[in-house]
């Protein structure tokens, strides 16, 4: 089996190819940890980020960074990956996002779709749904 350079996860060394869903994976734990520079190594240098069959919301890695990092800062942010599918290159996740709204601590469900090239993120797509605030669901 011939290997391919994946600077991703062991730059300079050859490695053999790694699967969609454990792009998306590295993707989510980097997120997880705020590891920027981990997260945007998931993504090819010209992905675009969208609204699900809406508008562009990034192109590229320097797009990308300060939404990621405006997210990073907030104390109780955490992605929980509720369920996940696997089509080909295709990867859809299913995510309870914890943040900091305005209004306080909440959930938001998010869909998230990612076409995956090149052994990186090249599209990702993303469709909100339900906010929930922690006071609201304590009572």
């Amino acid at each position: 089996m011939s290997g391919v350079l994946n600077p991703l996860f062991n730059p300079g060394k050859i490695m053999p190819p790694i699967s969609p869903q454990a792009i998306v994976q590295a993707q989510l734990d980097a997120y997880n940890a705020r590891d920027i520079d981990a997260l945007l190594a998931t993504y090819a240098p010209d992905a675009e980020q969208y609204q699900l069959h809406g508008d562009l919301l990034a192109r590229g890695h320097e797009q990308m960074r300060p939404r990621f990092l405006t997210r990073f800062a907030e104390p109780d942010l955490h992605a929980r990956l509720l369920s996940r599918t696997v089509m080909g290159n295709i990867v859809i996740d299913f995510e309870l996002i914890t943040r900091n709204f305005p209004e306080g601590v909440g959930t938001l469900e998010m869909l998230c779709v990612y076409e995956i090239a090149g052994q990186r993120i090249a599209k990702a797509s993303f469709a909100v749904g339900k906010t929930t605030l922690a006071a609201a669901s304590q009572s």
